[in-house]
C-alpha cells in the first residue's frame, strides 16, 4: 500500500506555523518598552516635594536592600516613599527587586493579601494593563500592580483616585509568576 505525503505535509506547515510565532514573539518583545515611561505630568512637575528618582536625600545612590521593617516569610514588599517592590521568597531571600510608578493614590501601609488577579483589562486611568495583581480596596480605590500595554506610567497628580501601581512589562511578569492569590502584601512607607 502506498504511503501518503499527508502526514508530511501537515508536519511541514505546523512546523513553519510554529516557527513564524516563535518569531513574532520574539519581535514583539524586543521592541516591548523595559521600563514604564514617565508621564508628561511628571516629567514637568518640578515640584519641590519630588525626590530626584534613584537617590536618596542626601544626593547618593538609593538602597535597594530589603528593609528591615517588612515582615517575614514569603511576600511582596511596597516601599511607597522608595517607589520599590521587592518579591521575597519562603527562605528570606528577595528573589527580585524594581522600582514601580504609583498612581493618584497609595494603599495605607499594612500587611495585606493578594485577593484577585486578571490577565487583561482597561485599568481605572482609561489605559489596557495586563498581568493585574489586586490586594487592597479603600474608599472605592482598587489598589494593585499591573503593567501598561503601551508602557505608560499612571498620571501621579490625577484629580480622579486611581491605585494603579504600574510596573514594566518584565517586573510585572515576575509579579505575576510570583503573587498568586493569598500571598502578602506588606505595604511600608
Amino acid at each position: 500500500m502506498p504511503r501518503s505525503s499527508t502526514g508530511t505535509v501537515v508536519a511541514a506547515l505546523t512546523a513553519a506555523a510554529l516557527g513564524g510565532v516563535g518569531f513574532l514573539a520574539y519581535q514583539a518583545s524586543a521592541t516591548a518598552p523595559e521600563r514604564p515611561a514617565h508621564s508628561r505630568q511628571d516629567e514637568r512637575a518640578g515640584d519641590s516635594k519630588s525626590k530626584p528618582k534613584g537617590k536618596d536625600k542626601d544626593g547618593g545612590k538609593k538602597s535597594t536592600a530589603l528593609p528591615g521593617d517588612s515582615g517575614t516569610g514569603l511576600r511582596v514588599v511596597y516601599a511607597l516613599e522608595d517607589r520599590r517592590v521587592w518579591l521575597v521568597g519562603a527562605n528570606e531571600q528577595p528573589t527580585r527587586t524594581f522600582e514601580v510608578s504609583p498612581s493618584s493614590a497609595s494603599p495605607s501601609p499594612g500587611t495585606y493579601e493578594v485577593t484577585s488577579r486578571v490577565p487583561s483589562t482597561i485599568g481605572s486611568d482609561g489605559v489596557q494593563v495586563e498581568h493585574v495583581v489586586v490586594f487592597d480596596s479603600e474608599d472605592g480605590v482598587v489598589f494593585g500592580f499591573s503593567a501598561a500595554v503601551d508602557g505608560s506610567a499612571p498620571d501621579p497628580s490625577a484629580a480622579k483616585k486611581t491605585g494603579g501601581i504600574r510596573e514594566s512589562r518584565a517586573d510585572a511578569t515576575a509579579m505575576w509568576e510570583f503573587a498568586q492569590v493569598g500571598t502578602r502584601v506588606v505595604v511600608i512607607a
